[in-house]
């Protein structure tokens, strides 16, 4: 299986490499592997979805009480 680095994930998925490693710490990105210091992701792996929900969807919710 062919890896990239954190850095690199950050460069193709459009977000912060700090980013990349929090998703990481958490188990977000299947596959992924600790090496030492460094986070080894598969090449196909995919950008996890953004788990926040957007003020607009809290709204609604709220006034289904």
């Amino acid at each position: 299986m062919d890896y990239i680095s954190a850095p690199e994930a950050a460069e193709n998925w459009g977000i912060s490499e700090r980013r990349v490693q929090k998703l990481c710490k958490e188990n977000r990105i299947p596959g992924v592997v600790r090496f030492s210091r460094i986070w080894l992701i598969p090449k196909d792996a995919k950008k996890p979805e953004d788990g926040r929900m957007k003020a607009k969807n809290k709204q609604e919710d709220n006034h289904g009480i």
